[in-house]
């Protein structure tokens, strides 16, 4: 990192690490691995206080869709602070939420027309199980109240996301707090061998989950999927035929699809919606992250008329049970809804197929490395594996300071190196991300530390 740390830097990484407690951060590695204190942002270039500049190369954990103080958006929510900034959603409404609410019901063809709103990605999750298990037991299916999701998977921190969670990590520490959910195979292309295909893995993964349904679905409310890409897990990617199987399944065994896409959707898979690519619609789709732009917190769930009306009721025990004191924020809203005129205006998914064909142009040499496994790609999120006889300890830090020092911000999970970046990077940014990770690559498992 940067030999010349400044003492501005320095006073904000001291006062960091002694009053800040970082996410998902053993606190203790920044004695080895340090802060790094950022300024200012512009386009898809992050700045810290010593005028070292880093490629966000993975949209500061995937929100950031149009670049760093974005023009559009900053005039956006200038504009709505001098008209108003919170007002709360329970017996009143504001013009900002009613239209987000109209625009992304317009984006589901309609199929999906009510939405209700939270601050993150986890409460989402938590917002769709709580609909989910709630729809039943107004239907009088008291028993179903049960879960399912896949081998591996991800869908927050929180209890209630926890519980639809396969990572270790969390399951071990936190699995006491839990009512687990029934674990499924995971249909990760990876898996293939010989002759086989992605939707040879996504039919036995079919396969194993009707198994399932066979004979617990009476007690199952709704199975929870990452549609296309499992992101947390690796960047773990299936065939769309997977999302068509379950669709049927769910509707053959009386259970409801809930999509999470909080990193896959807003166009990041190509679509905007991920479920668009399989041609079907869940009964709750999760959106967050990307949504306001990067901007501000602003989470949401939408669902289907029959479901809405499950609850609508004089009885308020019958009403969805759920609250939070910023749902539906104005600026977050305005954010948002900024944050789609820019996907109309631009023809961003259009010019985004063009964009992954150039990001999968550029990492050539990755395809090629013997050290690398399993390179893959949907949309704007590409990914590869490095060979497990190649990895070095603490390989996923390691490789993040590198990366640094060749500018550029990216974070491993495990063994997987990915992008996510910003949908306004450029071809010579492209050309900077692919030559720094390759040396970041050759750096780290050279054991230059």
């Amino acid at each position: 990192m940067n030999p010349k740390t400044s003492s501005l830097s320095q006073d904000l990484v001291e006062r960091s690490l002694a009053s800040v407690w970082h996410p998902c951060t053993q606190m203790k590695h920044h004695e080895q691995f340090p802060l790094v204190a950022i300024s200012h942002g512009k386009g898809a270039w992050l700045y810290d206080h010593d005028g070292q500049r880093y490629l966000d190369a993975i949209s500061s954990w995937w929100v950031n869709l149009f670049g760093h103080a974005n023009p559009s958006i900053n005039q956006a929510l200038k504009d709505q602070l001098d008209s108003l900034e919170h007002v709360m959603l329970a017996g009143f409404t504001h013009k900002p939420v009613v239209e987000l609410s109209e625009r992304l019901s317009r984006l589901t063809q309609h199929q999906l027309g009510h939405t209700f709103y939270a601050s993150d990605g986890a409460s989402a999750i938590e917002m769709a199980l709580k609909m989910s298990f709630h729809y039943w037991q107004n239907k009088g299916l008291l028993d179903k109240k049960e879960f399912i999701c896949l081998k591996n998977s991800y869908h927050g921190e929180t209890l209630g996301a926890l519980a639809v969670t396969d990572i270790a990590i969390f399951k071990e520490t936190y699995g006491p707090l839990t009512h687990p959910a029934h674990i499924v195979a995971n249909p990760d292309a990876r898996l293939a061998t010989g002759n086989q295909s992605a939707k040879d893995i996504a039919t036995s993964a079919l396969t194993n989950l009707e198994a399932l349904l066979k004979t617990q679905s009476k007690k199952i409310a709704a199975l929870i999927v990452e549609p296309l890409v499992q992101c947390a897990s690796g960047m773990v990617m299936h065939d769309p035929s997977y999302l068509q199987g379950i669709r049927k399944l769910c509707d053959q065994y009386q259970i409801h699809l809930i999509a999470d896409e909080i990193a896959v959707g807003c166009g990041r898979t190509g679509t905007f919606f991920a479920v668009e690519q399989a041609g079907i619609w869940p009964d709750f789709l999760a959106l967050s992250k990307g949504i306001s732009g990067g901007y501000l917190p602003l989470s949401l769930v939408m669902t289907t008329d029959e479901i809405y009306q499950a609850f609508y009721h004089q009885d308020a025990r019958k009403g969805f049970l759920h609250s939070h004191s910023y749902t539906g924020n104005p600026l977050a809203c305005r954010a948002a809804l900024a944050t789609l005129d820019i996907f109309e205006k631009e023809n961003v998914l259009e010019k985004n197929k063009v964009l992954a064909k150039k990001l999968s142009d550029a990492f050539t040499w990755a395809k090629e490395d013997a050290r690398i496994i399993h390179f893959r790609q949907t949309g704007m999120i590409l990914a590869f594996d490095i060979k497990p006889e190649h990895l070095c300890e603490n390989f996923s830090k390691e490789f993040f300071v590198h990366a640094l020092n060749q500018g550029i911000l990216v974070r491993p999970i495990g063994s997987t190196i990915y992008i996510m970046p910003p949908y306004i990077i450029v071809d010579d940014e492209i050309t900077h991300l692919s030559k720094g990770i390759q040396a970041s690559l050759n750096a780290t498992l050279s054991g230059n530390h």
